[in-house]
């Protein structure tokens, strides 16, 4: 379903409104009595203190920390803004806010840090820590974001996920997967070209990797990465090959490229040399590498996945942090590790593969069903809470990432399937 363009002005009109900003806080209990209040505060609220002091874990069960994430960032990559700075950044955040709420009926509080200091910025984050369930790392740039998530998940007992990153691996890995049962190929086998070699694209390759593809060649603005250049930093070492090859020989017979880059890195010529049924994930946004109608020109027999929501197969974050973070948070895991990744980007997968609901088809004023055009679901599937967030819950317990014995798993998927009813 194509929207109209949205101007300058309608959107600054509805971030202004009669109340400035896209959050409000809410009170989740009654307050209209002297009772109430007595509760609610002193004296009353004396005694969750107490035994959160007894036992932290109370926290989960007295607090909104079983229900609360911080959206953080210092704006040093503020979509296709750039370093436009840490309060500039807080309508983005906002909005990951009001993204958290309604698809995984998460609440947020967004945290905008005024520093571009690495270990400043994890000392922040790591004092104001124990607020939350869990930490979206939001647009911070590459390679500082790296370094920021390895070190706060080291120090914090709660999960923590830097979006950019990890996002678009989880999304584009269940259109991989997809794309490989319509086309009958195996992971391992696929010879895949990562046109970027930024935050997203770094955790891409790691993904892909960790699924058992084995040819990957990354590409960033001065050629394929390979082990005879200098100017390589230590992430981008990973994925450097031996030979010194062009782009063009890249592409050669590749089944996969995903773009991660800006508009014209890679164009007709490179992908008239994919093999059949190439996977093009053309994923800049708003503006792709290639157009898809330019892809079809050339590759009729394509797969085709954009970043863009009037183009079939998005590849749209919002398929994976809200449902991601509620699962690790449900069942208290420590951490977001590559299995529960991994675990989201299958049941998408799955998803994708069963009978579309009415709804959605009407939703998106199209029959949907699995096929070329359709190997990602849509973010407004209300199965996706249920699905997506119990795959990573069941990940986390199985892996050791949650502590929790004896959890319900039935029980939690019903609870999932009223969650965003209530």
């Amino acid at each position: 379903m194509k929207q109209g363009a949205v101007t300058n002005e309608e959107a600054l009109s509805y971030h202004e409104g009669d109340r400035p900003g896209k959050i409000v806080t809410l009170s989740s209990k009654p307050f209209e009595t002297q009772r109430d209040l007595s509760l609610a505060y002193t004296p009353g609220v004396a005694v969750p203190c107490l035994e959160i002091e007894k036992d932290p874990d109370n926290a989960y069960r007295y607090t909104s920390k079983a229900n609360l994430v911080g959206v953080i960032s210092n704006g040093t990559a503020v979509l296709g803004l750039g370093d436009i700075g840490a309060l500039a950044s807080k309508p983005v955040m906002e909005g990951k806010a009001v993204l958290f709420k309604k698809f995984s009926d998460l609440d947020a509080f967004d945290i905008e840090v005024d520093t571009k200091d690495i270990e400043r910025f994890c000392s922040v984050v790591e004092a104001i820590a124990p607020t939350f369930g869990g930490i979206n790392l939001e647009d911070i740039k590459a390679p500082e974001c790296f370094e920021i998530e390895k070190r706060l998940t080291a120090r914090l007992k709660i999960p923590v996920m830097h979006d950019d990153q990890h996002g678009t691996a989880v999304i584009s890995s269940a259109a991989i997967m997809n794309a490989c049962r319509l086309t009958g190929r195996e992971i391992a086998d696929l010879r895949i070209v990562v046109v970027g070699a930024g935050a997203a694209a770094i955790s891409c390759a790691r993904i892909y990797r960790h699924m058992g593809a084995r040819t990957i060649f990354m590409i960033d603005s001065k050629g394929v990465i390979h082990h005879g250049r200098k100017d390589l930093n230590e992430y981008k070492e990973e994925f450097a090959i031996k030979a010194d090859i062009s782009q063009r020989q890249a592409f050669k017979d590749a089944d996969v490229v995903i773009g991660l880059s800006r508009p014209g890195t890679f164009g007709e010529e490179d992908i008239a040399q994919m093999a059949k049924n190439p996977v093009i994930l053309t994923l800049a946004n708003p503006t792709p590498e290639m157009f898809p109608e330019d892809v079809k020109r050339v590759r009729p027999d394509a797969i085709i996945a954009t970043g863009r929501s009037d183009f079939a197969n998005q590849v749209n974050n919002v398929l994976g942090f809200p449902f991601i973070f509620r699962g690790a948070i449900d069942v208290q895991a420590s951490e977001i590790n590559i299995q529960m990744k991994i675990a989201a980007a299958e049941a998408l997968a799955k998803l994708a593969r069963k009978e579309v609901p009415g709804y959605i088809s009407e939703l998106y004023d199209t029959q949907l069903e699995f096929s070329k055009e359709y190997i990602i679901p849509k973010p407004f599937d209300k199965r996706l809470i249920v699905e997506v967030s119990s795959a990573v819950a069941q990940a986390a317990i199985h892996t050791g990432a949650s502590k929790l014995r004896g959890f319900d798993m039935e029980a939690y998927r019903q609870k999932l399937s009223t969650a965003l009813s209530q």
